[in-house]
């Protein structure tokens, strides 16, 4: 396994020696939109820190219906519950953000976490910002109206793609936030009426980022703030 260089914000912010030895054991990997990591009740095989992918958390209920309960970016990892001991995964987690990520063994991480206390750090302050992502989704769906909630989703998206313009079908939208196509629909045409965002076949533009972030809810400036200044 040779040595990969990281953009994962969690992983770069290492003292140099912790990030190397931790780097010489982590493989790269493409990751495919719509691949799934996770599934409810399996074990956990790998940690995954994405670098220019992005991966929806995704909880299933009564069966058939799904809804986005976390999404992680270059800003985090995935393969929490391993640093508290739980090795089975709780809820779906898929590619959302085509692109690459840093994999390392559940079997591996457990011993590597052990070596640096640094990185236990970060990834325990991570888990506790990822907790409060998981409790703002819910208060989110339940509080606010689904113009909001797709404004936060659109600007979410948008960072943790590093870019302004990205790939989101009315399908997937309507599958992150739990509502209906029509829903959808009508949210995506009102921002773009304001000129927010362009849409077109899936390919969405945003055309005025502090305009769509004043359409949020104040869930999205609540969750910086915390990432902040909980990981700097």
């Amino acid at each position: 396994m040779s040595l990969v260089t990281s953009e994962n914000l969690l992983l770069s912010r290492l003292p140099h020696k912790d990030h190397e030895h931790f780097l010489a054991r982590c493989e790269s990997v493409h990751l495919d939109f719509k691949d799934e990591l996770n599934v409810p009740g399996t074990p956990i095989e790998y940690v995954y820190f994405p670098v220019d992918s992005f991966i929806s958390l995704v909880m299933m209920i009564d069966g058939h219906s799904h809804l986005e309960i976390g999404l992680v970016g270059w800003e985090g990892m995935l393969g929490t519950p391993l640093m508290f001991g739980v090795d089975v995964a709780a809820f779906y987690a898929v590619v959302q953000g085509t692109g690459s990520a840093l994999r390392m063994p559940a079997t591996t991480f457990t011993s590597e976490i052990r070596y640096s206390m640094v990185l236990q750090q970060r990834l325990q302050a991570y888990a506790y910002v990822l907790k409060n992502q998981f409790a703002r989704m819910a208060a989110c769906m339940r509080f606010h109206v689904v113009e909001q909630r797709l404004a936060r989703l659109l600007l979410m998206t948008r960072d943790r793609a590093c870019a302004d313009c990205f790939h989101l079908t009315h399908e997937d939208m309507a599958y992150m936030l739990g509502v209906r196509r029509v829903g959808i629909t009508k949210a995506a045409t009102a921002l773009q009426r304001r000129n927010l965002i362009s849409y077109r076949r899936g390919n969405i533009t945003i055309l005025d980022p502090s305009g769509l972030e004043t359409a949020s809810c104040e869930c999205y400036r609540a969750e910086r703030t915390l990432y902040q200044s909980v990981l700097g």
